[in-house]
């Protein structure tokens, strides 16, 4: 080995506890969400709002993490996670956290956040303390709205326990018979499709449980209504498909997901107040044991509450932002600014609609484009994208589309897509058998006035959904570069045909070149810091839990390398650690936006390599899925990006610093990152 060749990584002399473990690393990122909640500067409506994020992010959680280590028991080969625990103990540990933040987040909504809302005129109220008027109009509306959906269920040797699906709110009612004497047990479903709280009178709300509740004697005529209480179930909700052997994958999915509502329980949550004996009989018959089980103070579902921040308060929200259009001004020729000059773009501060929505659509009804192919992973329920995609084959053109119909908790919106985008003559692919297809790409093909074919790249980190792209914070090359081009066409070409891996130019796609590329060039910053060159890794992201990149960073941080870490969610590496990761800092932006952006910084001895794209730092990203990288050039646009990186580890900028414990604490005091972002951007 020469002086100039990389050093080897190899996991030798690394303690065994090096990994945090990543559940617990995922619930402490939703309890910094439920701490948004409990920030008093923040206008109330959006506190509200982050609690119900908090529900849906807990909801989640359970269907797919909590389920996961619950199957990985039940195979009976438990496999230690990678922070030393098995996964009983993982179970165990997470299931005192989930506990302590469930309550927690109730409680604050009951004692803190439901008062509040009460002083600006927004009452949510239970049954008991409606106004006599307010009942009469909710006796109306049971009638007409309500009791026509409604079925109960009683339990007895004719009638088996009912199968609760999935994330369903239900009441369980204990009825007995006056003649006979006999008691029942009986389950009654809360729709769906009604608003979780129901109107009674401007600014005043009621749980439609409470509703449904106060009307029994109308489900159980001639029956005396013992007692009633609400409980949830929440069931494993990830797909299990073997594509090897599945010929028509849309089919399957379909069928997929009509079981996904009735996997095994993971989680049965019940009001504190609920009956001893009602909730022994539900633990029996959903076949769960008590630490699956949540008392929690009513109401259950605080998801619900995003009804309440979308009211029409714009007093009691954060103040309309408006995306600027400078990078791309309206009245310019988008195309002759992509031949001009890249044009880097950082959502939402720059508008996602006159840039990445407008080169499809410009490129939909321009005569000169021959050719469009885009990579869909998710995007919204009416998309601007899609009609102009349709529009493009309505006119002739030739229009691929990569569709993920995996795309998790998407995945039948997605085959709504593509099913609609087939109909109207696309050439609709999903991707590589075992993998999912999560890189964000869209290709233009355009005849030029001298005959010439010229390619319109856009590589980002963000889906191409309309909606979040307002709330999420994501960034987006836009380029005609011949490289980048030829690059994202062998992908494109790769997803939809039979082909080799090829040597490509300016992308890292996995997971053929991505983690091997990643640790090539951490390796390369320690070579130049034993050099004396200048090294520095600069790295953000989602989340960050591969134990090979964790490894790859621990050896930098022990050759002195600077590792800052800009990570929103999971982080499985612990900074701070004497002898292992004393040079690592960890830092995490919350607020407005979801930061979702995935940038990469190697110092390279001075000559900075900048690197955007769709992966987080996670095996799924780098091993199981399609995902791509691109090597931004030009120095304002590097400069631009790791300034980005710069502003999120500063001293004065308000984030959270995770500890070598796996514990965060807040700085509260500084700037807001995103509100200085804003301005500068107004």
């Amino acid at each position: 080995m020469t002086n100039s060749d990389p050093v080897p990584l190899v996991d030798t002399g690394l303690p065994p506890d090096r990994f945090l473990d990543r559940e617990e690393s995922w619930l402490r990122f939703n309890g910094r969400v439920l701490r948004l909640a409990q920030s008093p500067e923040l206008p109330l409506l959006e506190r509200v709002r982050f609690l119900s994020i908090f529900s849906n992010n807990l909801d989640e959680f359970f269907m797919v993490r909590v389920a996961g280590l619950i199957r990985r028991l039940a195979t009976g080969l438990p496999v230690r996670t990678s922070s030393g625990r098995s996964p009983h103990a993982v179970l165990t540990r997470i299931a005192r956290l989930a506990h302590q933040l469930s309550i927690e987040h109730a409680e604050y909504f009951r004692d803190e956040i439901a008062p509040l809302l009460a002083k600006e005129d927004i009452a949510i109220v239970r049954w008991a303390d409606l106004e006599e008027s307010e009942r009469a109009r909710m006796h109306e509306l049971f009638r007409t709205r309500i009791y026509p959906v409604l079925t109960p269920l009683v339990v007895d040797p004719a009638h088996p326990f009912p199968y609760i699906s999935g994330k369903s709110l239900n009441l369980a009612v204990q009825v007995h018979d006056p003649r006979n004497g006999t008691t029942r047990f009986a389950r009654v479903k809360v729709p769906p499709l009604l608003p979780r709280f129901m109107a009674v009178a401007p600014g005043r709300f009621t749980p439609l449980e409470d509703v449904i509740a106060a009307h029994l004697a109308q489900l159980f005529p001639g029956m005396d209504v013992l007692g009633h209480h609400t409980f949830r179930v929440t069931r494993n909700q990830d797909l299990e498909i073997d594509e090897d052997i599945t010929e028509n994958l849309l089919q399957t999915l379909e069928r997929e997901l009509l079981r996904r509502r009735f996997g095994p329980v993971v989680r049965l949550e019940v009001e504190d107040t609920i009956d001893t004996k009602v909730l022994d009989r539900l633990i029996a018959e959903l076949g769960v044991d008590e630490q699956v089980v949540y008392k929690l103070p009513g109401p259950l579902d605080l998801a619900g509450l995003d009804a309440i921040a979308d009211l029409d308060r714009t007093e009691m929200k954060y103040p309309r932002f408006r995306p600027s259009e400078k990078v791309l001004p309206p009245d310019a020729d988008l195309f002759a600014v992509m031949r001009d000059r890249d044009v880097l773009v950082h959502h939402p501060y720059d508008s996602f609609t006159a840039s990445v929505e407008r080169l499809i659509e410009e490129a939909a009804a321009d005569p000169k484009v021959l050719a469009i192919k885009q990579t869909l992973y998710r995007t919204s329920g009416k998309s601007p994208i899609v009609d102009a995609l349709i529009s493009a084959a309505d006119a002739g053109k030739q229009v691929v589309v990569v569709v993920e119909i995996k795309a998790r908790f998407d995945e039948q919106a997605n085959i709504d897509w593509a099913q609609k985008l087939e109909q109207a003559g696309c050439h609709v692919m999903y991707g590589i058998v075992g993998l999912k297809t999560h890189c964000k790409l869209a290709l233009v093909v355009r005849q030029e006035a001298d005959g010439t074919l010229l390619r319109y790249s856009h590589v980002g980190t963000g889906n191409y959904h309309p909606t979040t792209a307002r709330l999420y914070e994501d960034v987006g090359l836009l380029t005609t570069d011949p490289e980048v081009g030829e690059d994202v066409n062998a992908v494109f070409n790769h997803l939809t045909g039979f082909s080799r891996d090829e040597d490509l130019h300016r992308l890292l796609v996995a997971p053929n070149s991505l983690r091997q590329g990643l640790i090539e060039r951490i390796e390369r910053e320690i070579e130049n810091h034993r050099k004396g060159l200048p090294a520095r890794l600069r790295f953000k992201c989602n989340s960050l839990t591969d134990e090979g990149i964790i490894d790859a960073l621990y050896h930098a941080s022990r050759a002195g390398v600077p590792v800052d870490l800009y990570i929103r969610g999971i982080c499985a590496l612990r900074p701070g650690v004497p002898g292992l990761s004393e040079t690592i800092r960890v830092r995490s932006v919350l607020g407005r936006f979801l930061e979702h952006s995935r940038v990469y910084v190697f110092e390279n001895g001075g000559d900075p390599e900048v690197w955007l794209g769709s992966a987080d730092l996670m095996h799924r990203n780098l091993d199981r899925r399609v995902e791509v990288l691109v090597r931004v050039e030009g120095d304002a646009h590097r400069a631009q990006l790791t300034s980005l990186l710069d502003r999120g580890m500063d001293a004065d900028i308000r984030t959270w610093r995770l500890g070598p414990l796996g514990l965060w604490t807040r700085q509260r005091s500084g700037s807001d990152l995103q509100e200085q972002l804003m301005q500068e951007h107004r």
